[in-house]
């Protein structure tokens, strides 16, 4: 029997962050980027998890702005676990209260990783895998996670739907993500669904023909 990953996708907090929870058939799951706000979104996540008798065995980060990890001490504590990151993205861990505080949150100390990813790597969790790619540009620390089986990727805020993440915030820097798409994403397969940390999933295919930011990478 062929390994599926299993797909389920939260939209989470004011900022309305894209949280994912990756799972196969053995009930091992991954959480990535989660953003619950507020107890309320806490429970939507935890009786997902329960009612899918699922086990999260890892928490992992896309990057580390605070509103892809406004919900990572509530994972990390209610499943015992340490979230797993690019090391890059370690200072916005570490100064998420000062982050925090720009947005009127008031954000506790965060638990902080153990290990960390970088490009090549890979994620695993049950019978499956995914590989890493290292994207950085939005943010230092940006991260990709993506099944060449089942043709598709979490992108984080490193592209969307016609656009690209934006580079005006701490570390970011506009050839640096063109970069990392052009190297990292647009050689994918064109028919890969990629998946963002906010909005609708788009292609490969599609962002080739249509990302006015990406012009001339058809």
């Amino acid at each position: 029997m062929t390994t599926m990953i299993q797909l389920k996708l939260f939209v989470f907090s004011p900022f309305q962050v894209n949280t994912f929870v990756l799972y196969d058939e053995t009930g091992e799951a991954v959480v990535v980027d989660p953003g619950c706000f507020d107890p309320r979104e806490d429970l939507e996540l935890v009786h997902f998890l329960n009612d899918n008798k699922l086990k999260p065995v890892l928490l992992v980060n896309t990057h580390t702005h605070i509103d892809h990890i406004l919900g990572n001490n509530f994972v990390c504590q209610k499943f015992g676990l340490k979230p797993v990151i690019h090391r890059a993205g370690l200072p916005f861990l570490k100064n998420a209260g000062q982050y925090g505080g720009i947005y009127g949150l008031k954000i506790p100390d965060m638990i902080l990783p153990e290990r960390f990813l970088d490009h090549g790597d890979l994620i695993s969790f049950g019978k499956s895998s995914m590989r890493v790619l290292y994207t950085p540009g939005h943010a230092d620390g940006s991260l990709c996670f993506h099944s060449q089986e089942q043709l598709f990727a979490l992108t984080g805020d490193a592209i969307f739907f016609e656009s690209i993440g934006r580079t005006d915030l701490p570390t970011g820097n506009y050839q640096t993500l063109i970069r990392s798409i052009r190297d990292h994403i647009l050689t994918l397969d064109d028919e890969t669904w990629l998946y963002p940390g906010h909005g609708h999933e788009t292609t490969v295919k599609h962002e080739k023909a249509h990302n006015p930011f990406l012009n001339g990478f058809e």
